[in-house]
């Protein structure tokens, strides 16, 4: 019984070096990408362009707005900020105004007139008149 909870303690030491190890190695990895230009954002939020890197005092200097930056220690920069490049969806434009009103009718919907189609709320309905067929609705429904 003790070697079983002696290996399970090992295993669980091991785990959590090898989880340090690897949060380590990515560290390193996104400051070896660091460099003036790129768009960084903080562990703080702060989002920022790097003007600057001092190695000898783990300091950056990062621009926020044109104008005004701001130092922060080095490992405050947490992720590297990639352009979002959106894909541009060409306008449609129709070629008469039949295709803008296509679809949509007036009707007559449980009595109440100027109701749209089904799903719409009727366009001059009053507030009593909206408590109404609301009510009407659940009933059906039950």
């Amino acid at each position: 019984m003790t070697i079983l909870l002696f290996v399970m303690l090992g295993v669980f030491v091991f785990m959590m070096f090898r989880r340090n190890k690897k949060t380590q190695q990515q560290q390193v990895e996104l400051q070896s990408k660091f460099g003036p230009g790129v768009d960084v954002m903080t562990s703080f939020g702060l989002f920022g362009r790097i003007v600057e890197i001092d190695d000898a005092e783990n300091k950056v200097v990062l621009e926020l707005s044109p104008g005004n930056t701001a130092t922060v220690h080095r490992q405050a920069v947490t992720k590297i900020v990639e352009p979002v490049v959106a894909a541009e969806e060409p306008t449609v434009v129709p070629d008469d105004a039949s295709s803008l009103t296509l679809g949509k009718t007036d009707a007559t919907v449980d009595g109440v007139d100027g109701a749209a189609t089904a799903g719409e709320t009727p366009r001059n309905e009053t507030p009593d008149e909206t408590l109404r067929r609301l009510n009407d609705e659940g009933k059906k429904d039950s």
